[in-house]
């Protein structure tokens, strides 16, 4: 296992497309936060510099997407017909012996990303809006909530991009999964409309945990939401069940 880790996280963090993931999730925060940060610049009733830096966090959930979906897509990618027009997972299910171990390490491997890629774009965010509302900052955020609600938005990253990683083994198609995650995250999401009709919608995959990201941003929580705990839950459950149901279909199907 700790050998596929290894392999893995080589490949993740060697593929110009993880590197494009992650510029994608730290500079599109920072681009928001600069246009809020003049927008509220001067404004008494500016909001901290806090709150200021993470209203572009739905934005982030983008580049933890397309992490999660070249390390599985890049697999079943055909390479060149110089290199011969075939595959690389056939190589990779020989070197690592086992479907299961390659799915968990690349689950892992996508988390070992993200999770720094994250801290680096809520850091350079902070500093960003920090620096451009100086004195017309509203309150500061305390440290302890602000570390809560930083790590309520990375964990919400987190689920929907093992949902990503889960649908594109389903799919062996990286181009679907990228397509409908980044159209559902940083557009607006289906669910969220059908939660406009009904309630039920709350217990869907990505709105089970919009507590998280409401709680991150500091935006007005709708009383129909499932609850933190509750929600955080029924998304996480979501997410294992997809990437159980992944691994069923790798384990039966050819390569």
């Amino acid at each position: 296992m700790i050998r596929a880790l290894r392999a893995e996280l080589h490949k993740a963090v060697t593929l110009p497309a993880t590197l494009v993931g992650c510029g994608v999730m730290v500079l599109s925060m920072v681009a928001l936060t600069v246009l809020n940060a003049l927008s509220a610049r001067g404004d008494d009733a500016a909001d901290s510099a806090f709150d200021v830096a993470f209203y572009g966090a739905p934005l982030g959930v983008v580049g933890s997407v397309v992490v999660a979906v070249v390390l599985v897509g890049s697999e079943y990618t055909a390479n060149s017909p110089d290199a011969g027009g075939g595959r690389q997972i056939p190589t990779t299910l020989i070197a690592i012996g086992s479907r299961t171990r390659l799915l968990v390490a690349k689950a892992v491997a996508m988390v070992v990303v993200v999770v720094p890629s994250a801290a680096i774009a809520i850091g350079v965010c902070l500093g960003v809006a920090t620096a451009l509302l100086g004195d017309s900052a509203g309150p500061p955020v305390a440290f302890d909530e602000g570390l809560r609600r930083a790590g309520a938005v990375v964990v919400y990253w987190l689920l929907i991009s093992i949902m990503a990683l889960a649908v594109t083994v389903l799919t062996r198609n990286g181009v679907i999964p990228l397509v409908f995650f980044i159209v559902n995250s940083a557009v607006l999401p289906p669910s969220f409309l059908l939660s406009r009709v009904t309630d039920l919608a709350f217990w869907l995959p990505d709105t089970s945990g919009f507590r998280l990201l409401s709680y991150g941003i500091g935006q007005s929580i709708d009383d129909a939401q499932l609850a933190m705990v509750p929600g955080t839950l029924v998304m996480t459950a979501w997410a294992l069940g997809l990437l159980a149901v992944a691994g069923i279909v790798m384990n039966r199907r050819d390569a």
